[in-house]
């Protein structure tokens, strides 16, 4: 009977042993949790048919055969993240039916594997080019990505996971083709959803403003402040293809447009200047924290000078400083300028 007894209280142990490790993986209501929050601008894993006799992105992918080749000067910052986001600028498809329309963009579904290696968790598809070729292009690119446990967000819901316990809503929306009141409802509706679906922290990404201009457009900042008054904690944007300014409102960033990043749209772009945008959001008690953990990554979309070699690199030195420079110029009129460590102050 001492036998039995011995085994039981054994075997109770063994039972309270696992079910304490069990808990202790859930997170504490009363402990602070930080999320650190990685955004990266135009990443176009592919070509257009106009570049078949240019060093292209399929050409450079061919010569490499390597899937961590486009992302590793910038992969120690991206795999040190929490959650790295990406507006996924093109198709993964093998769809050969291509819309009508001056530039359009395919990539295999294999080079899902590129966003694999680079440490990128989740892309926004909500822009002008992931209809490139058709329905069929668009369904072929978000099942790729499921299959490979990549989050995506923007095809008419938000992408809501779980980051350290805390429920993160990823909103995109492209505001090319719609109006403003149009755009507003579309943003309470998905910010509603988040909300009802107890998410803790919103990240809009919207696809707007003008190509190649510098500056956002009334439309943008109109839709910037409209989001963060319905409860989004940070807005990104996209489509410039160049940097734009960096706006603090209500207390909350709005990073215009992030530029180009990993971009196979543009065999040899004039302005290589980008940036990663880095956000460090604290949680105390379940509540997120008025703070301004922020800071930029000064980049090149290309590791090289004269041509677009796909794989973006963080800048040091003087041409670092410069990019820090401009986006200072850029942001001092919207209230925010960042240090030479790329830090708000």
């Amino acid at each position: 009977m001492r036998k039995l007894h011995v085994v039981l209280a054994f075997v109770l142990t063994l039972i309270l042993f696992h079910t304490a490790s069990a808990n202790s993986t859930k997170p504490n209501a009363d402990a602070c949790i930080c999320i650190t929050i990685s955004a990266i601008g135009d990443c176009t894993l592919g070509m257009d048919d106009s570049q078949k006799k240019l060093r292209n992105f399929n050409l450079e992918y061919k010569e490499q055969s390597d899937d961590s080749y486009f992302f590793k000067q910038v992969y120690s910052i991206l795999s040190n993240d929490d959650l790295t986001l990406a507006n996924l600028e093109g198709t993964l498809t093998t769809n050969t039916k291509r819309a009508d329309k001056q530039y359009a963009f395919k990539g295999l579904p294999s080079y899902v594997s590129i966003l694999k290696a680079g440490s990128i968790e989740a892309v926004n598809l909500a822009n002008n080019h992931t209809h490139d070729y058709g329905f069929v292009g668009f369904e072929d690119t978000q099942s790729i990505l499921k299959k490979s446990q990549v989050h995506f967000c923007g095809a008419g819901h938000p992408s809501i996971q779980k980051v350290k316990g805390v429920n993160v809503g990823l909103i995109g929306i492209n505001t090319l083709p719609l109006s403003t009141d149009t755009i507003k409802n579309e943003i309470t509706r998905q910010i509603n959803i988040c909300h009802i679906k107890d998410v803790d922290l919103i990240i809009i990404s919207f696809h707007w403003g003008e190509e190649g201009s510098y500056i956002p457009n009334k439309k943008q900042q109109t839709l910037g402040h409209f989001a963060i008054d319905e409860g989004a904690d940070l807005v990104l944007g996209h489509h410039p293809h160049v940097m734009q300014s960096i706006e603090t409102y209500n207390g909350k960033f709005i990073v215009y447009s992030l530029g180009n990043f990993c971009f196979g749209g543009n065999t040899n772009p004039s302005d290589k200047d980008t940036f990663i945008y880095q956000q460090t959001f604290t949680f105390e008690n379940g509540s997120l924290l008025a703070n301004k953990n922020t800071r930029v990554i000064p980049c090149s979309l290309s590791s090289v000078e004269n041509r677009n070699n796909y794989q973006p690199q963080i800048l040091e030195g003087n041409a670092r400083i410069l990019v820090l420079q401009k986006l200072n110029k850029l942001s001092y009129p919207f209230g925010v300028s960042f240090r030479l460590n790329g830090f708000v102050p």
